[in-house]
């Protein structure tokens, strides 16, 4: 098979199992979460929380209005047929919306690129937001942050073919391509300055153009990385150990401290009555990697 042929095909195989992760409602999906085998989350009866202009905005509408991912395998994934999105951090929020008075099934999910979150949260365009977000100082400034709800770390996902590439050392004139405005890209721009950033607003264009010889490495959370690559093992591998600690939280409005305070009263309960677990082993978990302990909720300070 000469390598067009090959390039082809994986393009095409690719296309097809991420076609395929979300069938048809009632069928359980390729590698993907089958919607029967998913939690239940108890709805809280009664919860109020009138120092929340954001819950406020929500109760009177009558749900959540959630940003979220698109295109990253067992984590937010969007079903271009139907618009149902499925994965880890679309529990996550799912249930955050359960504990918060809201029944899972109101959550009204819109796609939101790395680079306009912050301007997402401020605008009121969602009431919070839930995509592989790392919290972190520079963002706190900007948006609040519950949680964090899972530590993911920087990884590389390159070719099966590929042995040159071992870990970020290797990168030097090397084509790597992340997201636009994410701090896995940052993180390389200034660490690793002799490799060739390239950079798209999603990653599923990152993953194309690696499968398609036109850059050489796609660099982001290991979690992500590891859903890609487990669509098509044959033509993917994620290598090396993670070169990061990136814990994803719950980006809120700057300053509804109420409305953060009880996301992690929230998240700290999902955990303690297995729901968190629940959920990673019907998403995430289906690509082979167990579930992890989540990690130390951060309760800073009002600002």
């Amino acid at each position: 098979m000469s390598r067009t042929t090959r390039v082809s095909f994986a393009v095409v195989t690719l296309a097809v199992l991420l076609a395929s992760a979300c069938g048809k409602e009632g069928s359980p999906p390729v590698k993907g979460p089958a919607a029967e085998k998913l939690p239940n989350y108890q709805v809280a009866q009664g919860f109020q929380l009138p120092d929340s202009k954001t819950w406020e905005r929500a109760r009177k509408r009558g749900h959540f209005t959630v940003g979220a991912k698109e295109d990253q395998p067992y984590l937010g994934e969007k079903d271009p047929a139907t618009g149902t999105y499925s994965g880890f951090d679309i529990e996550i929020a799912k249930m955050m919306s359960a504990s918060l008075g809201f029944a899972p099934k109101t959550v009204r999910f819109r796609t939101i690129a790395s680079a306009n979150r912050e301007t997402a949260l401020q605008n009121g365009q969602i009431d919070y937001y839930v995509g592989t977000y790392t919290i972190n100082d520079m963002r706190k400034k900007l948006v609040g942050f519950a949680g964090p709800y899972y530590m993911a770390g920087q990884s590389l996902l390159v070719r099966a073919d590929e042995n040159d590439i071992h870990g970020p050392q290797d990168l030097a004139g090397k084509r790597v391509c992340s997201a636009a405005g994410s701090t896995p890209y940052q993180r390389i721009k200034d660490d690793y300055p002799k490799a060739q950033l390239v950079a798209y607003d999603t990653y599923s264009v990152c993953v194309d153009n690696l499968l398609t010889y036109q850059v050489d490495a796609v660099t982001t959370d290991d979690a992500i990385l590891i859903g890609y690559a487990a669509k098509v093992p044959d033509q993917l591998k994620v290598v090396g150990k993670p070169f990061s600690k990136e814990p994803y939280g719950i980006g809120v409005p700057h300053g509804d401290n109420a409305l953060r305070f009880a996301l992690d009263d929230a998240l700290e309960a999902r955990e303690k009555n297995g729901d968190w677990k629940k959920a990673y082993e019907a998403t995430l978990g289906l690509s082979g990697v167990p579930a992890p302990t989540p990690p130390a909720i951060d309760r800073y300070p009002a600002s």
